[in-house]
């Protein structure tokens, strides 16, 4: 059982898994790379550009007005009230433009003249630009595909202290091909984007002070450092955190937490989790027995692929009916199997509408 994943992931724009495997095969943590323009809450766009101005001041109490109709998802406003900016070299106003031309938010969809913008942008000085372009260049995105190019950029970013730039660029020392082989550098970045509160990055240096690569071995903070990704919510780190309790290592040890955060990444679907919860269940460790529920996490488990004979064995006395009862439960899982009350309200109800169509309708019916 491996506790600390040394594997490492790229960041990726749309569809994160670019890895950039240190010495580990097995899963790596998955970000969603939306830092900065894109925390938005968005709304339909529901007005056009003319008398934005007008519009925003009315609506938007911000000095930013662009950047406020933005979080708002008035994105033609926003495009209007940030063209006459962008076209004065302002570099967050340029920014803006590039997002919503590479997200077709309230315009067609169009990458290229996004990585233009993002181009201008990155020139000005905008960090977040210089990452979003970097980003282009490593999947090649309205751009000619370039690694070299995108951890040049990645490089511009995380001079200015950007995190996800420091994540990446990173990762791109230690996979040693775009960037210098360096796990020395790469622990210096990745302790910097730890510490501006990344998750991924907070998982990732965890890893790195528990093996001791690039950095000397510190068990404790490389355990408090996954603590922090998992209060988070990264998945990977919720599990590994568990384990960790479980076992007394580099933490004390205590089963009922690690319990509770097994059925946190449990609830969010990972499978480890899943089949770890339901041993735990199967044998009342922690948690009281519950023969029925382990039944479950393991049919759940095992629909994405992991089998375990170990529990198998714990779960091999369940009654067929508790068995059946628990196939069900993972059928319908995260939600409840409908009730017999359920099933007859849904019969009445087909009934009350088969009534209320006019005879003349139904099939069969003679005219």
């Amino acid at each position: 059982m491996r506790l600390v994943p040394a594997a490492f992931l790229l960041l990726a724009a749309t569809s994160p898994g670019l890895a950039a495997n240190a010495s580990s095969s097995m899963e790596t943590p998955h970000i969603d790379n939306t830092m900065g323009l894109e925390n938005m809450l968005p709304t339909p766009e529901s007005t056009g550009p003319n008398d934005a101005a007008a519009i925003s001041n009315d609506i938007f109490s911000k000095r930013d007005d662009a950047y406020g109709a933005f979080q708002r998802g008035y994105y033609l406003t926003a495009l209007a009230l940030a063209l006459p900016r962008a076209e004065g070299a302002d570099p967050a106003a340029q920014t803006l433009i590039a997002e919503i031309y590479a997200k077709g938010l309230g315009v067609a969809e169009n990458v290229a003249r996004a990585s233009s913008w993002y181009a201008l942008a990155a020139k000005n000085g905008d960090r977040m630009a210089s990452f979003e372009l970097g980003l282009l260049y490593l999947n090649g995105d309205g751009v000619p595909k370039n690694r070299q190019k995108a951890a040049e950029l990645f490089k511009q970013s995380s001079d200015k202290g950007y995190a996800p730039a420091q994540y990446n660029l990173a990762l791109l020392h230690v996979e040693g091909t775009d960037a210098s082989p360096s796990l020395t550098e790469a622990a210096k970045l990745m302790k910097s984007a730890a510490d501006a509160g990344l998750a991924e990055a907070q998982y990732d240096y965890g890893s790195m002070l528990l093996e001791g690569a690039g950095v000397a071995p510190d068990p404790a903070e490389g355990v408090k450092q996954i603590a922090l990704a998992a209060q988070q919510g990264l998945i990977e780190a919720e599990v590994d955190y568990a384990t960790m309790l479980y076992l007394g290592k580099g933490v004390d040890k205590n089963i009922h937490d690690a319990v509770g955060w097994y059925e946190r990444a449990a609830n969010a679907g990972n499978p480890v989790a899943q089949n770890r919860f339901a041993k735990l269940l199967a044998v009342g460790e922690g948690v009281d027995q519950d023969i029925k529920q382990a039944a479950m996490w393991r049919a759940l488990a095992r629909r994405q692929g992991l089998n375990d004979p170990q529990l198998d064995k714990l779960l091999s006395t369940i009654s067929q009916t508790d068995l059946n009862s628990a196939e069900e439960m993972a059928r319908f899982w995260p939600s409840k199997p409908p009730t017999a009350e359920d099933v007859a309200a849904e019969e009445a109800k087909m009934r009350e509408t088969a009534k209320s169509v006019p005879s003349e309708k139904l099939a069969g019916s003679s005219g």
